[in-house]
């Protein structure tokens, strides 16, 4: 038998980085381990996928959707080659997959069990497409060529060209009839659907749709992509029991293991004191995007003192606005962000009270934004893994809640913006609606609310147990969502009235914090907001060694209204990039260090238009965001 695994690997990926002995049985040669039953692999190869969760902590502050004080250069938009910050989706896809993965398949296909060969092939296209569009460039044609230690890099467009493929071949296997026993392994190891090939199968035409979407942008995007977008989007996943997400077993301290808790759970404690919600994702869900003198970069001060904002509000809010009307207010705001309001658990049912919270969004680089400090994510300043726990956190943030990948909801916005482009505003608005709402429900699964705890009666304390459950009843958020989605946001607009911001920041709401990958990819294909001519921005087209000059919120053709860049020169925006950028946002995270940079610099180095090697690498424009092809040189 073929001798190709061992102990230590099996372990490291099927059972998410824990001890090994327990399953020492699977092979009855212990010097020389077996061939591994092909259904073993699959949690491991599901359970890998916390890695993207690990790379959050760089996506987050990427995409503007946290703060952090942690991984600051990626929150300023520099990082160099020096380090494995912000390499976890490059080892998951390349080692914890990896030839697991390859090796799962290739049995599954031996022994003709074609559902898991499916499986495994929505899997594999799924985690290149995302190392596609979070490193852009990357070995994908040589990588598993027995023997090789250099591998030559393949341009982003060769990388999502391979992932269709593979899609489309998951789908081939997942519509084949498959008469095999799998016993338990796809029902148990099956994190996932559990076996349900139709899920699986719908997930296989939902990875197309999401690898086809970062496209948009490209001149040939309806004439070339878009037919192929809404073709699998019909047949892709489009209710929240089919969103592809990672069940954890959560247990805090009792879990067997701490890695059956979520990486973001109270107990690990991965978020306690280091990241922070953005001012700008609080700005856009309480509908106080503020308003700019165009002539001086200053907010504009408010006549009103008010906790919500000093400053005047724009007048043309995406999301939400502040007035107390049914409809007008996005419960999704007490579900998603954290507020040192409410903690008493004795509103939870009072609208009015409800209404009334504040919500502080951070800086850059620390908990100081420009209205307050945001308290963190957990929802209490003082939160650690030691408190006492009612309901192990809230919403995401909590031991047992699953790892979400990608959602109905995802699919809708992609979809509303393919007929945008198309110039079908009414296609456009049905699938917006069909967007928002799939968010509104799958945000309201994961409450789980807190409970009040009276010290005397009617005198409560503050928590009702640090750090608590959710601030918000499910039936009074229910009743809320039902009433934001009957007004002037969502099913309450017209056609002619919709914008392509109305699409990309709801997605963007969906999308906080657990699809920073996305939105990433979404604010560099709009080139995020920069103001430039021709096609793409350049040095002395789009910024300077100093500065980044961005569009103004009243730009019509401004996608993301409130998102400025730090170098943008205005309020709260007014700082620099480091000199190695050369005055570019981050375009790309480096691949990982131990790999390219200490064993495959060479190959890196034959990059263009810029070298894999050079300073400012990270701040080259991938092929997606390109509108035709990829410049040679610039």
């Amino acid at each position: 038998m073929k001798k190709f695994i061992s102990c230590i690997l099996l372990a490291a990926t099927v059972f998410s980085f824990t001890a090994c002995e327990k399953y020492l049985d699977v092979n009855k040669n212990t010097d020389a381990p077996d061939e591994v039953e092909a259904g073993l692999y699959l949690a491991g190869i599901l359970s890998a996928y916390q890695g993207f969760y690990w790379d959050i902590r760089a996506l987050g502050p990427l995409s503007q959707m946290m703060g952090t004080s942690s991984y600051t250069t990626f929150a300023s938009n520099y990082y160099s080659a020096g380090s494995d910050n912000g390499g976890e989706m490059w080892r998951m896809t390349y080692w914890l997959q990896g030839m697991n993965l390859e090796n799962m398949i290739n049995q599954a296909i031996e022994n003709e069990q074609w559902t898991l060969a499916g499986i495994g092939y929505a899997c594999k296209a799924f985690s290149w497409d995302c190392i596609a569009k979070y490193h852009a460039d990357a070995p994908v044609l040589q990588v598993f060529e027995p023997g090789r230690l250099v591998f030559d890099y393949d341009y982003q467009y060769t990388v999502m060209e391979k992932s269709r493929e593979w899609a489309e071949t998951a789908i081939e296997y997942l519509e084949r009839e498959d008469n095999s026993n799998y016993g338990t392994y796809l029902s148990k190891g099956d994190l996932v659907y559990h076996g349900d090939k139709a899920k699986w199968l719908k997930f296989a035409h939902a990875v197309i749709v999401n690898d086809l979407a970062c496209l948009t942008n490209k001149k040939d995007f309806v004439s070339k992509y878009a037919p192929d977008l809404l073709k699998h989007a019909a047949l892709a996943i489009s209710t929240n029991s089919e969103n592809f997400t990672v069940e954890r077993g959560g247990g805090g301290a009792d879990a067997q293991f701490s890695s059956y808790n979520n990486f973001w759970g109270t107990y690990r404690g991965n978020l306690t004191n280091g990241y922070w919600q953005s001012d700008f994702i609080v700005q856009i869900m309480t509908g106080t995007v503020p308003q700019y003198d165009e002539e001086t970069g200053d907010k504009v001060k408010s006549e009103v003192a008010s906790p919500r904002s000093k400053w005047e509000l724009n007048p043309k809010q995406i999301i939400c606005d502040t007035t107390k009307v049914a409809g007008h207010y996005d419960p999704r705001a007490a579900a998603k962000l954290s507020t040192t309001d409410g903690q008493y658990y004795d509103k939870m049912t009072d609208k009015e009270a409800i209404m009334d919270w504040i919500y502080y969004g951070s800086g850059f680089t620390g908990t100081s934004g420009p209205n307050g400090t945001a308290p963190n994510l957990y929802g209490f300043r003082n939160a650690t893994p030691s408190a006492t726990i009612e309901g192990q956190g809230r919403w995401l943030f909590r031991d047992d809640a699953p790892y979400i990948i990608l959602t109905a909801s995802e699919i809708q916005f992609e979809v509303a913006e393919t007929y945008w482009k198309m110039g079908d505003k009414a296609s456009a608005l049905a699938a917006f609606k069909q967007g928002v709402a799939l968010d509104m429900e799958f945000t309201g699964s994961y409450l789980n609310p807190g409970k009040p705890q009276e010290t005397s009666p009617g005198v409560y304390a503050v928590g009702g147990g640090q750090p608590g459950g959710s601030l918000i009843a499910k039936a009074t958020y229910n009743e809320m969502a039902n009433e934001y989605l009957a007004g002037p946001y969502v099913n309450g607009m017209k056609a002619d009235d919709l914008t392509l911001s109305h699409i990309m920041m709801q997605k963007y709401v969906a999308l906080w914090p657990w699809g920073a990958l996305e939105a990433w990819t979404d604010l560099r294909k709009y080139h995020y907001d920069i103001k430039y001519s021709g096609e793409y921005p350049t040095k002395g087209n789009g910024w300077t060694i100093s500065t980044v000059d961005q569009k103004w919120d009243t730009d019509p053709t401004k996608v993301y209204k409130g998102f400025y860049l730090a170098p943008a020169q205005v309020e709260n925006r007014r700082g620099s990039y480091n000199t190695n950028n050369d005055g570019a946002p981050c375009y790309r995270v480096r691949p990982r260090y131990n790999s390219e940079y200490m064993w495959n610099k060479p190959s890196l180095k034959a990059l263009k238009p810029i070298a894999g090697d050079a300073a400012n690498y990270h701040c080259s424009i991938p092929w997606f965001a390109y509108p035709g092809e990829m410049p040679e040189s610039l």
